[in-house]
């Protein structure tokens, strides 16, 4: 099948991940599901019995979508466990609930699926998307979820100027964003000022949400639009302006108040009942009676009558809650290498298994020497290939592995990850060796080869070659022990490095400037090289910290910063065409070139392969594939289906 009938079909072919195994599947049931005269909760039925809640029939769309449980066929009941942490980890919930978007994710987070869009199709240059929505899928307060509804929450909300001073990206192309119109009560067409091919995997990440997160029977009363008297509803409310109140009551994708209203209608498995307010010490939320999927059993879902997010203060509570058997499915907070022996030790006391997380990452510690340095012998000496090759086989990468990460990784450069149909053999191991004899013939021959008293090179201006490498302690701290170990490793071949630490808003701010010499980062683009390129040009102004003015020439079409050369150029040329392009083996193609180029240049730098993540399933939860992507893009555990989760006796 070519990829434009996968793209017609309504299922994107992307790059296959090596390594997860099993999959939920979701389809579009015939009627079948709903014919067969399916279940539901004893909770509902007893709700319908009493006349407080319509049959089933008549809360399920025409055609439900069915999901294959992952193990089998689930039972009702139960509440999971899982825990957040303070009064801001609001995308905790989202994780495991927001994931009710237009597409979504597989679980191998190869390709994007139907969902509340059951097919679509795109024009040939990837300028027009046309959904055709889940007949009869409804809110979760009956009112039945339309086209009206997608077409209110882009037009109407998010290209609202007072709500939000910039278009979020994800819809903006060409500097335009983009238009939403109605083709019928059930078909959308979104239409872009140029081709954005990218926008189906995009819609399908947690920023993708917008067109599914507002109700416009709901919403569109905290609009001055549609409601003449809103100023005196936002005085009743006490708060300041029409826009904080529509905040408060319909909130957004990343802010804690989407969780913190229970009268707000969503399309979610489940609805809050204890907000994520205030003082709260949990967040409870129970089963949405008219969620739209149901199971190849015609089953409605979730199977868990409830999920319980506990609040905790501090990483040492949730650990004593989860070695206690306090928690259900955990990942979040707990996931770094010194957590790991404890959890390990305790899995039968607390009776859970480990959670195995295959990171999205490339790299677990990138290193980009600042290339268009403000001082000039740095600059050229940055800039020259040969020392960063030398560098590179200046590392003992296998001690760093063994010391910090417990053998758990091999040396790695960048690239997409092993397995991936987009690997690069040389952008991924060139380099890597250990040898530096030939590390000390590579910088002798650059040059370099006079040196101080002490061992330390010295620059053609007679300075020692001596420079510093930014890193976050607070949020990488592996990365400070990993810096210590290459410094030591540097300094074997006359190179004096210092590792600076320095928090988060420094850091950036160094980088904004120019003003630093090198800094660390883990290395994007394992899993989702289209996403997130950062690595193989001058991509990202925050995030390709070797070249930040090439990155602003690139991203203000050549008004800002400073003209890259030209390898950079046409890599920059390349990924416009690969984006713009629909045909994913075509898109392929160009992407190897990118990486041809990038490999050749070796402008970055990689310590070793990105270390897997891990979590806990307690024994008794089903249905959870236990090796899954670790990615904000794969908001884990959400496309894994947590609403056919089920428990055992």
């Amino acid at each position: 099948m070519r990829d434009d009938e996968f793209i017609s079909a309504g299922v994107t072919r992307r790059t296959f991940l090596a390594g997860v195994g099993g999959a939920v599947a979701l389809s579009v049931a015939g009627g079948s599901a709903r014919a067969a005269g399916g279940k539901e909760a004893p909770q509902l039925a007893a709700l319908v019995k009493e006349g407080k809640l319509p049959p089933l029939a008549d809360r399920l769309p025409q055609n439900p979508m069915v999901v294959t449980p992952y193990e089998k066929v689930g039972a009702y009941g139960g509440t999971l466990r899982r825990g957040l942490r303070g009064s801001s980890d609001h995308n905790g919930i989202l994780r495991m609930v927001g994931n009710q978007s237009l597409v979504r994710w597989n679980l191998e987070f190869t390709a994007v699926l139907p969902n509340l869009a059951e097919k679509w199709e795109v024009n040939d240059d990837a300028s027009q998307f046309t959904f055709h929505l889940l007949k009869g899928a409804k809110w979760s307060d009956g009112h039945p979820f339309t086209a009206d509804d997608v077409v209110f929450a882009i037009e109407d909300v998010v290209k609202n100027k007072e709500l939000y001073s910039a278009t979020p990206a994800q819809i903006v192309v060409g500097g335009k964003p983009v238009t939403v119109e109605k083709i019928d009560d059930y078909t959308v067409k979104f239409t872009f000022a140029a081709p954005n091919a990218l926008y189906l995997e995009n819609l399908a990440t947690p920023l993708g949400q917008h067109p599914t997160l507002f109700a416009k029977h709901y919403c569109s009363k905290f609009l001055p639009k549609y409601n003449a008297n809103l100023d005196a509803d936002v005085k009743a409310a006490g708060v300041t302006s029409w826009t904080e109140l529509f905040r408060a009551k319909c909130g957004d994708i990343e802010i804690p108040s989407r969780w913190a209203n229970p009268e707000k209608p969503v399309l979610d498995p489940w609805v809050i009942k204890e907000p994520y307010s205030g003082g709260a010490t949990r967040v409870l939320m129970t089963r949405n009676p008219y969620f739209w999927q149901v199971d190849t059993e015609g089953n409605q879902l979730p199977y868990i009558d409830e999920l319980n997010f506990g609040i905790s203060q501090d990483v040492e509570s949730l650990m004593l809650n989860v070695i206690s058997g306090k928690v259900d499915i955990q990942e979040r907070h707990i996931n770094s290498l010194a957590n790991k022996p404890t959890l390990s030790q305790n899995m039968e006391k607390g009776d859970y298994r480990l959670l195995s997380l295959v990171p999205s990452a490339a790299q677990q510690c990138s290193l980009y020497l600042n290339m268009t340095h403000k001082d000039p012998a740095l600059r050229k000496i940055f800039a020259d290939k040969s020392f960063r090759q030398a560098l590179s086989i200046g590392i003992n990468r296998q001690e760093i592995i063994d010391i910090i990460y417990f053998g758990q990784s091999e040396g790695y450069q960048t690239g997409p990850r092993p397995g991936h149909p987009w690997y690069h053999e040389k952008l991924a191991r060139q380099f890597t060796e250990y040898d530096p004899d030939k590390a000390n013939s590579m910088l002798d021959a650059a040059g370099l080869d006079k040196k101080s008293g002490n061992g330390i090179r010295l620059r053609p201006d007679g300075q020692p070659i001596f420079f510093a490498v930014d890193v976050i302690p607070t949020l990488y701290p592996d990365l400070v022990d990993v810096l210590e170990l290459v410094k030591a490793h540097w300094a074997g071949i006359g190179i004096d490095m210092k590792v600076n630490t320095i928090e988060r808003a420094l850091y950036y701010t160094r980088g904004d400037d120019n003003a630093h010499d090198a800094q660390v980062w883990p290395g994007p683009g394992g899993l989702d090289p289209m996403l997130d390129p950062r690595d193989f040009f001058a991509f990202h102004p925050q995030g390709s910290r070797y070249a930040i003015p090439w990155t602003l020439w690139y991203t203000s079409n050549g008004e800002k910063g400073e003209e890259p050369p030209e390898s950079q150029k046409k890599r920059m040329k390349l990924y416009d065409e690969a984006r713009s392009t629909a045909d994913l083996d075509k898109r392929g193609a160009i992407m190897k070139q990118i990486f041809d180029l990038a490999a050749e240049d070796f402008e970055v730098m990689g310590v070793c392969l990105a270390v897997g993540g891990f979590g806990v399933i307690r024994n008794n939860l089903r249905n959870v594939p236990e090796k899954q992507p670790d990615s904000w893009s794969w908001p884990n555990p959400g496309p894994a289906l947590p609403q056919q989760f089920t428990f055992t006796n």
